[in-house]
């Protein structure tokens, strides 16, 4: 038998064609929009093209504190003769003992700035600490020696270089809110200013601004000849 020539056109009807680009589904098209708009609207607020959002999207920040309530009120008799400016960097390593630094530990490193006072308390003259001449041209007076007062941290030159926390610690902060987390480096900044200023010889500079305080007060008074020593 031979074959009839409607085969073949039939045989290359049946054979398959280019294939079709796949379209893409209705929820991808709308995530790819979303994508594509929140791209186009952060690049505007980042180059500011569109300023008028940033004002609409913007922070605001209102201080909520309460009025300061006076607690106490000390009469103070000492003369700050001297101030000294101090500044350290306080770096706090706390790990645990079976555990890399990277799952429980934390480091960090702080910018402490800060200033003590020298000064001499007039309060504790007495008496007996003070001797005039019958013609009140001499004075001799004795004094306390000078002392240091509290570091104090200045905040606006205090700061938190880096920190560094491990896993668990990191987990932690997501559940708690502590307000005092720098409480311990500012403490170990203070304590390291104050030790620094018992050795910088600040008392001894509070005395000689004493002494030429007092010299200058009496003889401007009519004293000629004025005393002043430490010790009581």
């Amino acid at each position: 038998m031979t074959t009839s020539d409607t085969d073949s056109p039939r045989r290359h009807t049946d054979a398959p064609g280019p294939a079709r680009p796949r379209r893409l589904p209705g929820w991808a098209k709308l995530l790819l929009s979303v994508v594509l708009v929140l791209a186009v609207f952060f690049a505007g607020l980042r180059l500011s093209v569109l300023p008028g959002l940033r004002e609409v999207f913007g922070t605001e920040t209102h201080d909520r504190s309460g009025p300061a309530l006076l607690k106490s009120v000390r009469d103070i008799s000492r003369y700050d003769a001297a101030s000294g400016t101090f500044q350290v960097v306080v770096d706090l390593d706390k790990d645990a003992k079976f555990l890399p630094d990277a799952i429980r530990g934390t480091r960090t490193l702080y910018v402490g700035a800060g200033t003590v006072d020298a000064y001499v308390d007039l309060g504790r003259v007495g008496e007996r600490d003070v001797t005039v001449n019958g013609d009140r041209t001499a004075a001799t007076l004795r004094l306390p020696h000078a002392r240091l007062g509290r570091p104090a941290l200045d905040p606006d030159h205090s700061y938190a270089v880096s920190k560094q926390r491990g896993l668990l610690d990191r987990l932690g902060d997501l559940f708690s809110d502590n307000p005092n987390s720098e409480q311990a480096v500012q403490r170990l900044a203070a304590r390291h200013i104050g030790e620094a200023a018992r050795d910088s010889g600040l008392t001894s500079r509070a005395e000689s601004n004493t002494t030429a305080m007092l010299t200058g007060l009496l003889r401007s008074l009519g004293f000629t000849e004025v005393r002043v020593s430490y010790g009581t």
